[in-house]
């Protein structure tokens, strides 16, 4: 019997909010001239997101007095320091989270008591005692389960958490790992208008899923992994700590280095991965060049890496939970069968690989 993913749930805030309404949004908060608005919407046109949630009503609205985060002023001032921020997120994480267990439970036929261990991922909010400890008296779980958490990793989180967790399996013969993924990436908009901020807002949004990991022959089983950095691209991807949320550092070379790389490594996963054989793949949707890039390495067509632009369309970059809303596609997608290749990015310049079997 294998370690398997055997079931997934997802959860977004709200309704979900057209990419252009937030970008008529960021035209007023970050106060554009008529050549920057031109800008900023070619930017979002240029995406490959069609619209996105957001725990923050605000990104609705282009008059302030309609805000309930932001200042109701034109300026935004003051605005929101981390310790507001931070409150949202202890708010608004737990029934998000409980949304997206409740199905992944009931897809995997589990009681909450069944669960052995629980990994929570996130990179956009934290608080002590932590989200993890809610979850268990929220929904249920004894109280003796076994509890890890995984901050501030990234985009990439989640496939470390996947690697936890068949772990965990292996050396537990009836573990029930859940993993837990929760992001508010919205909640860390930055107003300064810089290339780097510019390309952060047009793409993050909001949501959480979970992700029932044990040992079984239904589901995806994991079949292997691999990590490698690409460092000289450090400095191109960093999330850090500020006085008004946390700051994103994005630049647009990012997709060219992630590219730059991938074609280094390719003789590498072909070795590890045996890739040429591989149809199915399930790439980290960061962005729509990323994408574009990680199918060029590879000579892949979109149709091979669908679910990732679906994704990507339908809910934008959800840091570390996103993948699992791509590989959750592929779960449930009664057509395909076969290995599939995942991959994630994050600040390093990471790249996570994780090779499943449908």
């Amino acid at each position: 019997m294998n370690n398997s993913i055997v079931s997934i749930g997802t959860a977004n805030p709200g309704t979900a909010i057209p990419q252009m309404r937030i970008a008529d949004f960021m035209k007023l908060a970050h106060g554009l001239d008529p050549t920057d608005a031109r800008k900023l919407q070619f930017v979002y046109r240029q995406s490959g997101i069609e619209k996105r949630y957001s725990v923050l009503d605000d990104f609705n609205h282009t008059d302030p007095e309609n805000f309930t985060f932001f200042p109701k002023n034109e300026h935004l001032l003051p605005f929101p320091g981390t310790k507001a921020r931070m409150t949202v997120f202890q708010q608004q994480a737990l029934p998000l989270a409980q949304k997206a267990i409740s199905t992944c439970l009931i897809d995997g036929e589990t009681y909450p008591d069944e669960i052995t261990h629980l990994i929570l991922v996130s990179c956009t909010g934290m608080y002590a005692p932590g989200l993890e400890i809610d979850i268990i008296q929220q929904l249920g779980l004894r109280s003796s389960v076994e509890r890890y958490a995984i901050h501030f990793m990234g985009c990439y989180a989640s496939f470390n958490a996947i690697r936890l967790a068949d772990r965990l399996c292996d050396a537990t013969a009836d573990a029930k790992v859940l993993i837990v993924s929760v992001e508010l990436c919205t909640i860390h908009f930055q107003r300064e208008f810089t290339e780097d901020n510019l390309l952060a807002n047009a793409i993050f949004a909001d949501g959480a899923a979970a992700a029932l990991v044990c040992r079984s022959d239904d589901g995806l089983k994991i079949k292997g992994f691999d990590s490698a950095l690409f460092p000289e691209g450090a400095s191109d991807m960093a999330w850090s700590i500020g006085d008004v949320g946390f700051e994103m550092r994005l630049s647009k070379y990012v997709p060219e280095l992630l590219g730059k790389g991938l074609h280094q490594s390719h003789a590498y996963l072909e070795t590890k991965f045996n890739l040429s054989s591989i149809s199915n793949f399930a790439i980290h949707p960061g962005g729509k060049q990323i994408l574009q890039k990680v199918e060029e390495a590879f000579g892949i067509g979109a149709t091979q890496n669908l679910f990732s632009h679906e994704v990507l369309r339908a809910y934008g970059n959800m840091s570390s939970t996103t993948i699992l809303f791509v590989l959750d596609r592929w779960l449930q997608d009664q057509k395909s069968s076969g290995d599939i290749l995942a991959m994630g990015f994050g600040p390093g310049l990471t790249l996570e690989t994780l090779l499943l079997e449908k």
